[in-house]
């Protein structure tokens, strides 16, 4: 695995493209030789080798060449990236709307007259 850090933004660009999301689909299930990656997409070698090589920028995905064969995996570590992005977000997004709902509770109160 790649020890320097994976840039967020680059993973969220990488996965805007329906292609490379699709990639990733597919490497989620098993890994695959560059060109049986290249079969289902509908668009050339050359064009898959440029993905793949973006995607690996990301961490997303890992090549190695296995004789005459470049295979290629899954890497989580670029999903982790934006897993926590993600995670960071909602923590903060659920302790607003917590705070919201204990201020809402506080007025639904009863006014009690002494």
């Amino acid at each position: 695995m790649r020890t320097r850090a994976v840039d967020v933004n680059r993973v969220f660009h990488a996965l805007s493209d329906a292609t490379r999301r699709q990639m990733i689909e597919r490497l989620g299930a098993e890994p695959v030789s560059v060109s049986e990656l290249a079969k289902p997409l509908g668009v050339s070698l050359a064009a898959v080798v440029q993905h793949l090589q973006l995607l690996e920028e990301c961490a997303l995905v890992r090549t190695e060449k296995v004789g005459r064969t470049r295979l290629c995996r899954m890497e989580p570590a670029g999903l982790a990236v934006v897993e926590k992005w993600i995670s960071e977000r909602r923590s903060s997004w659920e302790r607003k709307f917590d705070r919201l709902g204990e201020l809402l509770a506080a007025e639904e109160l009863p006014d009690v007259d002494p």
